[in-house]
């Protein structure tokens, strides 16, 4: 897809990444002089909503909701616009890296940085809970690490604000394994649906695994009716047991057994540790990163670090697809760069895992490009002018439309796709029911389809653990 040169005011230099709802665009406001953070949302998700609310009402209210909060651990949003065929939300640019990006790296948090993280998370929950707005959809990948080692929550999309002539069905929303129990069986919801969620992720920092796991009908399940083990025990070093209690108390399945607000939350967290608070993560835990190279950026405006809001969702650096010497995809991925940014690394390996041959690889990766002439510039850059008729025509039309597939295993069904879809939900959010409905578009068998589907995680231990799931050996 290609850039656009400006969404509003802001000129856009280059993308930074994509989240579950669009993609994070990095742009700068010649107003204010700073650089600022654009996430955007899919046009296909709003045309295909049959919901009662629009995603593009929620999107709206990320913007209202969050626009209201003045708070060092929050991320401020800026503006709310749109922009032809966009909706975008221009908001603060922090440089960092997701807690799920520290999840996933390290061995785990020393004691003194579980409390930390807690206790500035629960600080500006408490804020935004006195502000009678609460996020919905905490989980690592929406709290940010700075380098000073201070935290900012991020993404209140799904927050609600709770206003006699704002009030609407509830809409089951969140993350799996993060969302209380009162969310699927229909209960009153309120803040205490945020302090069910942080109890989960203290779970994780002090155990090093989430308390529920598995299909995701096994985790709604378990977040209903069952009691996980005190992550003491389940931690191999069998590490900080005064805590167990407080965990218990914000898993509780009734809301009116958990801590009554984040600042009780935090006073328990507090009380069991005992010592002087750090205001800070580590400096041995903070992660560094070497800035981005900005992609034709304006004049003036200063190269900056990639944000956090952006690397939360960024792909995991992956091995170079069997079959394919590395320099030449290298090549194929610096030239598609000029055209669609940083994330033709991305769509280069995708892509190669498909197509073995140059031909169909560049004829392939010509999709993702939306102006003709660049398809063209493309492919003579990769092939050279006398192979770009041959190649254009490698994998299937000048249309774009899909080869059929011919196939011997089992057929797809509507109940294949939907349960494929629920479960890759659990993996990239809600632009699941896009990638699902494409996938299907194609053709083919079940086994096809949930090949196509793991397709769309980079991580190979993800992507073989959702085919297991999916019960792909099964097509």
């Amino acid at each position: 897809m290609a850039i656009p040169e400006r969404l509003g005011k802001y000129p856009i230099t280059e993308v930074i990444g994509r989240g579950a709802m669009g993609i994070v665009y990095r742009g700068y406001d010649p107003v204010i002089k700073r650089p600022v953070a654009i996430k955007t949302i899919h046009k296909e998700l709003i045309e295909d909503d049959d919901k009662a609310q629009s995603l593009s009402e929620r999107f709206r209210r990320e913007a209202q909701a969050a626009g209201t909060l003045s708070h060092p651990g929050i991320v401020s949003v800026y503006e709310y616009g749109e922009d032809g065929p966009w909706a975008y939300i221009a908001m603060e640019y922090v440089p960092g890296h997701s807690l799920r990006e520290y999840l996933d790296r390290g061995p785990g948090f020393e004691e003194r940085d579980v409390v930390s993280t807690m206790a500035q998370l629960l600080d500006a929950l408490a804020y935004a809970h006195g502000h009678e707005i609460w996020h919905r959809d905490i989980k690592p990948a929406n709290i940010l690490v700075m380098p000073s080692g201070r935290i900012k929550l991020t993404d209140f999309g799904i927050a609600r604000i709770e206003s006699a002539d704002r009030t609407r069905t509830n809409i089951i929303m969140g993350t799996p394994g993060y969302i209380a129990p009162e969310f699927y069986l229909g209960g009153v919801l309120d803040h205490r649906i945020d302090i069910f969620s942080c109890g989960v992720l203290l779970y994780h920092l002090l155990a090093r695994q989430p308390p529920f796991r598995g299909r995701i009908e096994a985790v709604m399940h378990d977040v209903c009716y069952h009691d996980p083990a005190p992550p003491s025990t389940v931690d191999p070093g069998h590490r900080w047991p005064q805590y167990d209690a407080v965990v218990a108390r914000a898993l509780a399945k009734a809301p009116a057994e958990r801590f009554q607000s984040a600042a009780a939350f935090r006073a328990a967290i507090l009380a069991q540790y005992g010592r002087p608070l750090a205001d800070t993560l580590s400096e041995a835990t903070v992660i560094s990163a070497p800035p981005l190279r900005p992609l034709g950026a304006e004049a003036g405006a200063p190269p900056v670090p990639a944000p956090a809001s952006a690397l939360s969702h960024s792909p995991p650096s992956t091995p170079p697809p069997t079959g394919w010497s590395p320099p030449v995809l290298k090549s194929v991925e610096t030239e598609l760069a000029r055209f669609v940014g940083p994330v033709a690394r991305v769509l280069v390996r995708r892509a190669a895992q498909q197509h073995k041959q140059l031909g169909s690889l560049a004829s392939a990766l010509t999709e993702t490009i939306d102006q003709p002439r660049d398809r063209e510039a493309f492919l003579r850059a990769v092939l050279g002018r006398s192979a770009m008729l041959t190649a254009a025509t490698v994998g299937g039309t000048d249309s774009g439309t899909p080869t059929p597939v011919h196939t011997t295993s089992p057929a797809l069904t509507a109940a294949d796709i939907e349960q494929a879809t629920r479960l890759l939900t659990t993996y990239i959010g809600p632009i699941a029911r896009v990638v699902a409905k494409r996938a299907a578009a194609h053709g083919g068998g079940r086994r096809e389809f949930l090949d196509e589907l793991g397709r769309s995680l980079d991580d190979e231990a993800q992507r073989q653990r959702f085919l297991r799931e999916a019960g792909a050996s099964g097509g």
